[in-house]
């Protein structure tokens, strides 16, 4: 079968150059994104020979990706975690650049692991099996049209509809189904794994996948968005009679305050839900979370790890957070008509952009495998406070490719 398009805001564009950017190919995004882009490419490529045979852990420890630790009879480096996915989808980013068949030599390999994974139901009790699909295997198969990845990111998302609690018309997160401690519970970060739903509805002609999604969607708009625009992390649902309960956090600075990343998540993901809906309230949803956090950015214009710190604070920076918004932010500006609202958005991603090549990555910084540096992974817990992370290094390959080629499609 050949892949199928979902909507797209403006014709369609595809690259004109297949060979590695280099600063005489002239974009919108002028020579410092390119170098940017060159750079985080060489390091894509360099990683391939290292991470052969093994998954990196989720973050860097001093700025160098490990083997994925052992866990639960599961060897060192083995495909397990909600991150592992983002390797892959670093490399389809590379390849589709590029045209270089090196970058596709190395993830096509991976597409048959995480098929293995789902066939044998390794660590599937997880929403995020919509990162985890949607980069290692329907990417792939809108590239080449790899039917196994197709097979296995439609399996994946069977797996992913047990997670849907009918009278809370809400996907539960994490942990096993019965466990009473995660029972009706879901995260701002359940927004990205909807599009693996999406895409099921359209490959396969089936509309509970997508109805399923879009349900999620509004009970997150109307639940975990305050008054003010700042989000929720958690929130939890009576999974009995659907009664929304309560909302708090598990990685942010406070229950009432507002985690960075998960603002973040909250723009792109419910811009990326208007992309498969046309609707108009999730649009605006995503103008009031983006409205939000571009006005608590510090002058640098990379955020905190939670947005109640501000200029003057000691807190951590998480360029992760970062990344994730110049990629939702620019899918938000590309929905609006001309005019200021869109050209606020467009500004805000160029800025935080360009603030995260001269700044924040690696370019320049041999010594390090990660693309983007001072990230956060759980800061409350004390774990990947200022490293590189997985997620950040694809959302800011995924950025610079956005802000280069006018008109990409996203595996999203």
């Amino acid at each position: 079968m050949t892949p199928t398009d979902h909507r797209t805001p403006t014709d369609d564009q595809t690259p004109t150059d297949d060979q590695t950017p280099t600063d005489d190919q002239p974009t919108p995004a002028g020579a410092g994104l390119q170098r940017a882009l060159s750079a985080a490419l060489a390091t894509v490529g360099r990683n391939i020979d290292a991470f052969r045979d093994w998954y990196p852990d989720d973050t860097t420890v001093e700025n160098v990706y490990r083997r994925r630790a052992s866990k639960g009879g599961l060897a060192e480096g083995s495909n397990f975690g909600w991150t592992t996915s983002f390797w892959p989808g670093m490399l389809w980013l590379s390849y589709e650049l590029t045209g270089d068949d090196a970058y596709r030599r190395a993830g096509e390999p991976l597409i048959g692991d995480f098929a293995e994974r789902v066939e044998r139901r390794i660590d599937l009790d997880t929403h995020d099996l919509g990162f985890l699909y949607t980069l290692a295997c329907v990417a792939p198969w809108r590239l080449t049209g790899d039917d196994r990845a197709k097979t296995a990111a439609v399996e994946a998302t069977e797996h992913l509809m047990a997670r849907y609690l009918e009278p809370a018309g809400i996907i539960q997160a994490w942990g096993d189904l019965h466990n009473p401690e995660q029972r009706g519970r879901t995260i701002i970060d359940s927004l990205m794994n909807t599009p693996l739903l999406y895409w099921a509805s359209e490959v396969t002609g089936d509309a509970r996948f997508a109805e399923a999604a879009h349900r999620h969607t509004v009970q997150l708009r109307d639940h975990m968005i305050r008054p003010d625009s700042t989000t929720f992390h958690t929130f939890y649902w009576d999974p009995t009679t659907g009664e929304a309960l309560r909302g708090a956090t598990e990685q942010g600075h406070g229950d009432e305050s507002c985690w960075a990343r998960g603002q973040a998540w909250a723009v792109y993901g419910f811009a990326l839900s208007y992309r498969y809906t046309s609707d108009a309230s999730l649009l605006r949803a995503a103008e009031r979370c983006a409205d939000y956090f571009l006005d608590h950015l510090p002058a640098d214009h990379v955020a905190f790890w939670d947005l109640v710190f501000t200029d003057g604070s000691d807190a951590q920076r998480d360029s992760s957070a970062a990344a994730i918004a110049v990629c939702g932010l620019d899918e938000l500006a590309s929905w609006l008509p001309e005019g200021a609202r869109r050209q606020r958005y467009q500004v805000a991603a160029r800025e935080i952009l360009a603030s995260l090549a001269a700044r924040y990555s690696t370019a320049g910084h041999p010594e390090s495998n990660a693309l983007l540096l001072h990230g956060v992974y759980d800061l409350p817990k004390s774990v990947g406070v200022d490293e590189g992370n997985l997620w950040g290094d694809y959302f800011y390959l995924e950025a610079l490719t956005r802000a280069t080629r006018p008109g990409w499609k996203p595996y999203w």
